[in-house]
């Protein structure tokens, strides 16, 4: 990849660059953290890594007022702080009388029988637009689901969108039940629907360390993610097959075949390391738009590190320092297994998943995904990553 993209671009040296950086950043920010030299094992990286994470977390619990399960009002700070920083401009979504006429076409049982409803509109009326297709996601079953996507998506076309501002949901306690009701294992108490222009959480006790750090970055998030996809919604509905198009931006399609000769880079929409580690497209170069609106997210939260006055943390390590550090980690000895090394990311949503997770899982994929978009930065420039990913998503694979 490096020999052909030096030829590509008549840059140079590339690789040493991006190499050279992630060492000085490694470097600059444990020695900020007053780690020395001979303490750096991976245990004590992760650790240290991980103080200025609890300390943010709490001083957002603080600025956002405290935000309790019991009572979803107490989230309204932290949806309009987010709103605030985001700044959203109206999406292009489904309107929502067709998506009603959808839903009547294919009744969600499950719904209908656990309120004591007749219909789709009694429903709708009572328990309100957002709620109702919000919990689609965790009381239907996969059949439904499928049944509802494959065939009640079928029949939409471009005049059935309309451009409207986003909705953040907070869900009541009701809908918590409802959620625990109907799936087995935990479920997501933070989701979206893209083509309806919702972003929902069912609240949880926030007295886990990190988790909101977590609700508010994953927020951040979405609403860069929702941006993204309403665009190319409303760019492709102008254009041919803008129902399949459409559909495959809602699967996240990812191609499975191999890409032909020559220079390319997969678009992957996912993170494929959820699933398999060693998936064979992630050792191939690639980019990764969720790692796009994660970075836009941290941008987000740079913001918010100037608006709420940001207390001081040891050697300046705040908010404003996390966005540089996406790509970064390094490997570290682990003091045990004579001497056997373990990669740390330095990556602000990799270490505020594992604090959430209690350090039993060390999430690596946020950076290791930021790290190829980094590459592909560094040789074609951070304005032109998005247009060409805009341009080819659904193709799957930029050429090059």
């Amino acid at each position: 990849m490096e020999e052909k993209m030096d030829k590509l671009t008549g840059k140079k040296a590339v690789m040493d660059k991006i190499v050279e950086e992630n060492d000085l950043l490694v470097k600059r920010t444990l020695t900020e953290l007053g780690l020395k030299e001979e303490q750096r094992s991976a245990k004590n990286v992760y650790d240290v890594m991980i103080k200025p994470i609890n300390l943010m977390d709490k001083h957002l619990y603080e600025f956002l007022g405290k935000p309790e399960l019991m009572n979803p009002k107490s989230y309204d700070k932290l949806c309009e702080t987010a709103l605030i920083l985001n700044q959203p401009k109206p999406f292009f979504f489904i309107k929502k009388d067709i998506a009603v006429k959808m839903l009547e076409k294919f009744p969600p049982a499950n719904l209908l029988e656990h309120f004591g409803y007749k219909t789709v509109a009694e429903l709708i009326d009572k328990q309100g637009f957002a709620s109702v297709f919000s919990a689609l996601r965790f009381s239907q079953d996969e059949k439904w689901m499928h049944k509802f996507f494959d065939e009640a998506y079928n029949g939409l076309t471009a005049d059935d969108f309309e451009e409207r501002e986003i909705e953040l949901k907070v869900l009541d306690q009701q809908w918590r039940d409802v959620a625990e009701k109907f799936l087995e294992k935990k479920y997501h108490n933070i989701s979206h629907l893209k083509e309806f222009g919702i972003i929902f959480v069912i609240p949880l006790p926030l007295n886990t360390a990190g988790e909101t750090l977590r609700t508010f970055a994953l927020i951040l998030h979405y609403l860069n993610e929702v941006l993204f996809y309403s665009k190319l919604f409303k760019e492709f509905s102008t254009g041919p097959d803008f129902i399949q198009k459409f559909k495959s931006l809602l699967r996240g399609d990812v191609l499975s075949s191999e890409l032909p000769a020559g220079m390319n880079f997969r678009i992957v929409q996912k993170y494929l390391a959820k699933n398999d580690r060693n998936d064979f497209r992630l050792l191939e170069p690639h980019i990764n738009p969720e790692a796009e609106h994660w970075y836009k997210a941290e941008r987000d939260l740079t913001r918010f590190a100037s608006m709420s006055d940001m207390p001081g943390i040891k050697g300046g390590l705040s908010f404003r320092s996390w966005q540089e550090l996406d790509s970064v980690g390094d490997f570290f000895p682990d003091g045990m297994n004579g001497g056997k090394e373990e990669l740390i990311s330095l990556d602000l949503i990799d270490l505020d998943m594992s604090l959430v997770k209690r350090g039993e899982i060390k999430y690596l994929y946020h950076q290791q995904e930021a790290l190829w978009n980094k590459i592909f930065i560094e040789y074609l420039g951070r304005d032109r990553i998005e247009e060409l990913i805009e341009k080819n998503i659904i193709k799957g694979f930029i050429s090059l």
